[in-house]
C-alpha cells in the first residue's frame, strides 16, 4: 500500500552529519537519495544493514544515488560506527527525532517484555527532483540493500 507521502515532494530537512557536516535535502536535489532509519549504532542487525549499503555503495553511487543512514545516536557514536565498519557514505544524526517524526519512524516497540517507542526500521528513496519514490517499512536486513538498489535503477 502507499503511503500518503508517495510521489510527493519530501518536505525539505537539515541535520547534522559524520564529517562535520549538515546535510540538507534541497541541496541534493538532481541525484537519488536513500535515507535508511535504523534503531542504534553497532548493533548486530544494524551492523549488518550498513554493512549491505556499503557493499553496494558503488552500484549505488553509478546510479547517481547518495547514502544516509539515520539513527537518533549522537555524531560521536556515528563517526565511530562508520570509521570501526569502512562506511563510505555519512550518517545523520537525529537526537531531537525531527527527522524520525517527519518520516513517521518512531513506533511503540517490545523488547524483552518492556514496551518502549524507538525507531521502527524504514528506508525511503527520493528520486532527483525531492520526490519520495518509494518506502519501505518494518524492514527485514537480508537482501533489503539490493532490494533499495533495484528500486534506484528506475
Amino acid at each position: 500500500m502507499a503511503g500518503p507521502l508517495l510521489n510527493r515532494a519530501v518536505k525539505d530537512f537539515s541535520c547534522a552529519a559524520t564529517g562535520d557536516q549538515k546535510i540538507q535535502l534541497k541541496a541534493l536535489r538532481g541525484k537519488k537519495v536513500v535515507l535508511y532509519f535504523y534503531p542504534k549504532d553497532s548493533t548486530p542487525g544494524c551492523t549488518t544493514e550498513g554493512q549491505d549499503f556499503r557493499d553496494l555503495h558503488a552500484k549505488f553511487k553509478r546510479l547517481n544515488t547518495v547514502i544516509f543512514g539515520v539513527s537518533r545516536d549522537s555524531i560521536a557514536s556515528h563517526e565511530r560506527f562508520k570509521e570501526k565498519q569502512q562506511f563510505p557514505f555519512d550518517l545523520l544524526s537525529d537526537p531531537d527525532e525531527k527527522l524520525c517524526k517527519q518520516f513517521d519512524v518512531i513506533k511503540e516497540k517490545t523488547l524483552y517484555g518492556r514496551k518502549f517507542m524507538g525507531i521502527e526500521r524504514s528506508t525511503f528513496l527520493i528520486d532527483e527532483d525531492g520526490k519520495l519514490r518509494q518506502e519501505w517499512r518494518k524492514v527485514r536486513v537480508k537482501g533489503h540493500a539490493a532490494e533499495v538498489l533495484e528500486s534506484a535503477r528506475h
